[in-house]
């Protein structure tokens, strides 16, 4: 249900939790024919037909997309502040039956589903039942969280800056567990799902009824969102499109990966348990555009709307202009004014885009979970569409990234050398990468920064190959780093000088560092693969890399005990804890309230 922007390596870590990190699909470089011909072993995907000149121009988009994409299913709307000017379904609702998408299916729309939270409880500000600063603990006191470094307005929960980690629902299976703060509210932007769980159980404490039917009454009703469903069900899993995620969830997932499709899920977990169709979400987008309207009178006062779509934080994980208002991103787009949100699911991902001065906005869903998000669809239709209003020339189709065609693909080319002698040779052939194994090429597929994955299901497949620069450069990056957005792409790096795999480190002659490292504690009881089988679930790998404890190329770092900080910041209230350690092994993994159990099956 997170929303990112740069497309980043699928960790097993992260593909089917709300800890992804990855978003939205860059344009880079048109699609290949080896691309797409990778993509047609699926049956070619039901287009629907086009009746203008945008119309056909976005059609002609999307069937380049989806295929390069691989992604089976796709529903859109569109509209303008008076009326739906679009909606259609493109590809399958389901693959084996070969059954096309309508625009009737529903869709999980994921983190688009924080919006609403965010507008009923200025419904309830309005009505003066709810002051946006006083702490949550004030109208919730009984909630698992320790407030430390301040109290925690709805303002803080409302903008993700309430310092709590974002796991992934406010109860944990140990009682005696609490959601710990990691900063000061109001210092740092850090996306947090279940802050937008506690601001569910807050609008129905405050309203007296279920979000089910708090959220029916004061939204989908008044906005005739007939076809909606408030929570995912299972009664309602006979009008949805099926979900598909990655067929190996253990391992590295390439673009053009097998799919299956996802285990049944019921959520009503309000940071993102809204399915609907595209022409409901049409009907959202214009209250939207019309700053709080409905057709039957305002959702809310204008002030609130002013609160909701000020940009109260910056955003930058979003884009280099995003900052962050009331559950909803507000970036700007060639000038205008844009609220825009994604949302990723255990096998949906969807795009919402709002040009407020334009007065034209899009809605996109996919039914897989794949790591990135329509985000390019959605960015597309508002530009058609605005040129359309302002009878301007149509824009030209975006161009559609193929992650196998690396510009600098001879930058990591060559011999790396392990310090027991085993040896990874990389080749370069154009813009190709690949990894010569026992005579054979395997091919590679960018991820992000210098990260690239195995394309080939099971041959190197359980990592990423972090690659990094010479240490000595001030601007070089860590071999998981993601790419910056200010980064220069002419600007000469460093040479490559060292690659890892998991706990595999390499080096060529260009690296000069130290060649062995001594770990600050013994780390041998918690080393091994962890895994929840809840359809929110992980399968992680724990190891030692340069002396520093790593889960699913995250680096972690020591708090006390048994328990360790995840990644680099250190303000960051994201933890690991090993627990349940019996005969010299940890055999529980607690990471984002989610337990994951050690197993050895390879």
């Amino acid at each position: 249900m997170l929303d990112f922007l740069t497309p980043m390596p699928m960790h097993p870590l992260s593909r089917r939790n709300f800890l992804v990190r990855a978003a939205f699909a860059t344009a880079a470089a048109a699609p290949s024919s080896s691309l797409l011909s990778a993509a047609t072993s699926q049956p070619a995907a039901p287009m629907p037909a086009s009746t203008s000149p945008l119309e056909e121009k976005l059609d002609r988009y999307l069937a380049a997309y989806m295929p390069a994409m691989n992604s089976p299913g796709l529903t859109l709307g569109l509209t303008n502040t008076e009326s739906t000017l679009r909606t259609a379904g493109y590809g399958f609702a389901n693959i084996d039956q070969k059954l096309p998408v309508n625009t009737d299916h529903l869709f999980q729309i994921g983190s688009i589903t924080k919006s609403f939270v965010a507008l009923m409880l200025l419904q309830l500000r309005d009505e003066g039942k709810l002051d946006l600063h006083r702490p949550v603990l004030h109208y919730l006191p009984g909630l698992p969280i320790t407030s430390e470094f301040g109290a925690i307005t709805t303002h803080h929960v409302l903008t993700h800056t309430s310092g709590l980690p974002d796991n992934l629902g406010v109860f944990s299976s140990d009682p005696t567990a609490r959601l710990v703060q990691g900063f000061k509210p109001g210092e740092h932007f850090h996306y947090c799902n279940a802050g937008f769980d506690i601001l569910g159980l807050l609008a129905a404490r405050l309203d007296g009824r279920p979000w089910r039917i708090c959220v029916q009454a004061r939204i989908l009703d008044p906005l005739e969102m007939t076809a909606t469903a408030p929570v995912i069900t299972t009664s309602s899993r006979a009008r949805a499109a099926t979900g598909y995620e990655a067929f190996w969830d253990d391992q590295e997932y390439p673009r053009q990966g097998k799919l299956a499709p996802a285990p049944n899920l019921v959520m009503d977990d309000t940071a993102g348990c809204i399915a609907s169709t595209p022409g409901d979400m049409a009907r959202y987008l214009r209250m939207l555009l019309n700053r709080g309207k409905g057709p039957h009178g305002r959702i809310v006062s204008e002030e609130s709307f002013a609160l909701f779509s000020t940009p109260h934080i910056k955003a930058d994980d979003f884009s280099p202009t995003a900052s962050y208002g009331y559950g909803v991103a507000v970036d700007t787009l060639e000038g205008h004014k844009i609220l825009r949100h994604t949302g990723g699911m255990v096998a949906f991902a969807s795009s919402m885009h709002v040009d407020l001065d334009a007065g034209v906005a899009a809605f996109a869903s996919i039914n897989a979970m794949q790591g990135y998000r329509p985000t390019a669809v959605t960015e597309y239709s508002v530009r058609l569409l605005r040129a359309q209003h302002e009878s301007s020339p149509l824009p030209a189709e975006p161009q559609i990234t193929d992650p196998r065609e690396i510009e600098n693909a001879a930058d990591y080319a060559g011999t790396f050398t392990s310090a027991d002698g085993t040896k990874l040779v990389f080749a370069a052939s154009g813009k190709r990468l690949s990894l010569i194994d026992r005579d054979q090429h395997i091919l590679l597929q960018h991820s992000g920064g210098d990260t690239f994955i195995s394309t080939e299901a099971g041959r190197f497949a359980d990592h990423s190959f972090n690659f990094a620069r010479t240490e000595s450069d001030a601007n070089a990056k860590p071999a998981n780093a993601a790419p910056s957005f200010a980064e220069d792409a002419n600007k000469p790096r460093p040479p490559v000088s060292e690659v890892s795999y998991g706990p595999d480190w390499h080096v060529n002659g260009s690296y000069s560092g130290p060649r062995s490292f001594t770990p600050e504690q013994d780390y041998s009881a918690y080393l091994g693969r962890y895994r929840s089988d809840s359809a929110w679930g992980a399968d992680v790998q724990v190891y030692v890399l340069k002396g520093k404890l790593v889960v699913s190329s995250e680096s972690l770092t020591a708090i006390g005990g048994s328990l360790f900080r995840v990644g680099d910041e250190e303000w960051s209230p994201e933890t690991v804890e090993f627990l349940h350690i019996f005969e010299g092994k940890a055999r529980l993994l607690k990471l984002g309230g989610m337990d994951l159990w050690r197993i050895d099956v390879n």
